[in-house]
């Protein structure tokens, strides 16, 4: 399970929100970058819930419903090959 001392340490500060954050893909090298942004509540506690790239295919699809169900917020971005090399 992950550590939320961060967060903690964060909302300690005054801040009301923390947004969690992961990418995959290798960018211009092989192909598009796929990143996601996610503000959960806090105290919420979601088993199995990692980092995406130590999970299973089947794990990851049953999380992805799982915080899009619980999430306050979330959001998807793709970036292109081209796209990458044009802004870097």
């Amino acid at each position: 399970m992950p550590s939320f001392d961060i967060e903690s340490s964060k909302r300690d500060q005054g801040f009301t929100y923390v947004c969690g954050i992961d990418e995959a893909g290798r960018g211009p090298l092989c192909g598009p970058v796929v990143a996601a942004a996610c503000i959960l509540p806090q105290g919420i506690e979601i088993p199995k819930l990692n980092d995406s790239k130590k999970l299973s295919p089947k794990v990851r699809m049953q999380l992805f419903e799982t915080i899009k169900e619980k999430a306050l917020a979330y959001s998807i971005a793709f970036g292109t090959v081209e796209e990458i090399n044009e802004i870097n």
